[in-house]
């Protein structure tokens, strides 16, 4: 169904078996507030409505919804969804292109890591040297004062 369809009453869309959005909310695990956001920004096609002005989704449009969230859980970026979203629904599509998306991701999510790591090594090493005591002098603070 789709928005140039006619109108349903609300009743009538829930027995075609399509979901209203709390519905959808459940059956995807995507926030109502987030279906709305993804919906807003384009990741989500529009969906049909009732006469009330209630969305409706199809179990296509769910199947979509968990798509982005299991993407968003793997901390892919909008865009690199709307380009994952592109391939999927492309049956003609290379899988070298599905593989450069999430190689640039892994790469990206591999430097961040290092970077966490050299954080967290940095004070591993001043909080050992702070004694934690009543003494003013502290070596976390000279540390986070140098210029």
């Amino acid at each position: 169904m789709g928005k140039t369809d006619q109108f349903l009453e609300h009743a009538a869309a829930l027995e075609q078996g399509l979901l209203d959005i709390g519905r959808a909310s459940n059956a995807s695990g995507v926030s109502v507030k987030m279906i709305r956001h993804y919906e807003e920004i384009g990741l989500l096609k529009k969906v049909a409505r009732t006469y009330a002005n209630y969305r409706v989704y199809t179990a296509s449009d769910v199947h979509m919804l968990r798509f982005i969230k299991r993407a968003r859980t793997l901390g892919f970026s909008v865009e690199d969804i709307r380009e994952l979203l592109s391939l999927w629904q492309n049956k003609g599509r290379l899988s070298a292109s599905v593989r450069k998306v999430a190689h640039r991701h892994l790469e990206g999510l591999q430097r961040r890591i290092a970077e966490m790591q050299s954080m967290a090594g940095t004070l591993q090493h001043l909080v050992r040297h702070c004694h934690g005591d009543g003494r003013p002098d502290c070596p976390i603070l000279d540390d986070l004062g140098k210029p």
